[in-house]
């Protein structure tokens, strides 16, 4: 169990690295729009395109990422002996490692 589990591991790592970039989607559409709009964050000046661009370019890459995030998970997840209501939180959590560590380091 503990080498298959190190693989539910190593397989949300590696998913993580390249999805650091959706990570940074949200964060910029969050911290520009509701954020700014409740006064919690600073709007960018030059962010004037309105929804279009999200519409076009963030929900597709959001969409591919998380359709590939539970495709390569499904086949882990039947191998791992863990409960789904702790495998499924706990995947999604190692998956955010890369994109906390880079907020940290950088």
């Amino acid at each position: 169990m503990r080498k298959r589990s190190s693989i539910a591991v190593g397989v949300n790592l590696l998913l993580g690295i390249p999805g650091v970039v959706p990570v940074w989607l949200l964060w910029y559409f969050a911290a520009n729009w509701p954020l700014a709009a409740m006064g919690w964050a600073q709007r960018n000046p030059t962010e004037n395109d309105g929804m279009l661009p999200w519409l076009l370019f963030g929900a597709p890459v959001l969409a591919l990422f998380a359709l590939v995030w539970w495709l390569s998970n499904r086949p882990v997840r039947r191998r791992v002996a863990l409960d789904p209501r702790l495998y499924w939180p706990v995947s999604a959590l190692v998956t955010l490692v890369p994109s906390f560590t880079l907020m940290i380091v950088l």
